[in-house]
């Protein structure tokens, strides 16, 4: 299936990659229909990017690059979900990153706040608002001990 990108053109994608969020993305309502893009040049950057929307596209990174003790109870939000049939290994999170400054003084931040959860049985997903917890949604990646 091809697919209109900002950052790449029109590519082609396999369509058992795409990604369903039935809620879809807070703050882009009406979008339901993702897939997950790497790019080997950008790793560990990944766009989160809409089947539907060309100039829909998220930078996302796998948080345990960063943050190995990253923890948001990943059982329970599964039980939450209905996820049956899943184990936590089975589903893969990826937290929004904001990449900002001059290349001299680059900033990078993630939402920590508000992973995205990925069922990779059912190519399902959604992004998780986590309540009452000590994470930052603008957490330093460049220097973490000095996180906002």
């Amino acid at each position: 299936m091809k697919i209109g990108t900002r950052k790449f053109g029109e590519i082609e994608v396999d369509e058992t990659k795409i990604l369903t969020m039935p809620e879809g993305l807070p703050g882009f309502a009406g979008y339901k229909r993702f897939v997950l893009l790497e790019d080997p040049k950008t790793a560990p950057f990944c766009w989160f990017q809409s089947v539907e929307e060309p100039s829909l596209a998220l930078v996302v990174m796998n948080p345990a690059v960063f943050k190995p003790d990253y923890d948001i109870g990943l059982e329970k939000i599964i039980n939450t979900l209905g996820w049956k049939g899943i184990s936590p290994d089975e589903a893969v999170i990826y937290v929004v990153v904001n990449i900002s400054g001059s290349s001299d003084d680059k900033q990078i931040t993630a939402n920590l706040v508000g992973p995205i959860v990925i069922n990779s049985k059912s190519n399902s997903a959604v992004q998780v608002v986590l309540a009452d917890t000590a994470y930052s949604c603008q957490y330093n990646v460049l220097k973490p001990e000095e996180s906002l």
